[in-house]
């Protein structure tokens, strides 16, 4: 029932305006930020940005390497390209942002059993992906807050898992816990650990900052 409402017109014209009104308080929190020091226009070129990596994040995430069953898939680095709103602009921002882009993965590919497991699965996983800004001021809080956001989507899926999914675990052998563990682990881990790789390369780090520079100027 709930999954055929995301799939209506309705439920994806309901999604696309959460996910602006979403981007719209990131760019208002940006702007009564005075610590910051950010003009509206500075604001509104951080709301562009995020709108920009969240498109981005999206078209990655359509391109899985491959994906699971009862949902989730290795990606092309699109959690990465979340994140970087968050380490860019902070936490508040790349929350807000994660949740705005945990909504268009909702409307792109719904798997919905309960309302507490689309919260988990949607924007409140996708959400944590904004904990990369908790560390934007740290020397290697590029790659830090990339895990960190991951982690915290992964507890997300894990709990979601073990509440909602656990009836998959019967014949396996395994524990609810054991099995959630597992296959959110089978593709959460592999693309953090192709995407740390990556981070890692000295071309992205650079190429990085000379972005964050421009998204921040």
């Amino acid at each position: 029932m709930l999954q055929q409402f995301f799939e209506s017109t309705l439920g994806i014209t309901l999604t696309a305006v959460i996910i602006l009104l979403a981007l719209l308080a990131g760019t208002g929190y940006l702007k009564a930020r005075p610590e910051r020091n950010l003009s509206g226009r500075q604001a509104t070129m951080a709301m562009v940005f995020s709108a920009m990596a969240i498109t981005l994040g999206t078209v990655l995430s359509v391109i899985p390497v491959f994906k699971l069953p009862q949902g989730g898939s290795v990606t092309l680095l699109s959690m990465f390209a979340v994140s970087l709103i968050g380490y860019f602009y902070g936490p508040v921002q790349g929350i807000i942002s994660g949740v705005a882009y945990g909504m268009l993965q909702l409307i792109l590919d719904p798997y919905v059993i309960h309302p507490l497991q689309l919260i988990l699965d949607y924007p409140l996983a996708f959400g944590m992906l904004g904990l990369s800004g908790l560390f934007y001021k740290k020397k290697y809080g590029l790659l830090i807050g990339y895990l960190v956001g991951v982690s915290g989507r992964f507890v997300c899926s894990l709990i979601s898992g073990i509440v909602f999914f656990g009836d998959y675990a019967s014949g396996t052998g395994m524990s609810p816990f054991i099995y959630s563990l597992v296959y959110n682990g089978s593709y959460m881990g592999v693309e953090a650990l192709m995407t740390s790789v990556v981070i890692l390369l000295p071309p992205v780090r650079d190429t990085v900052k000379n972005i964050r520079n421009m998204a921040t100027a």
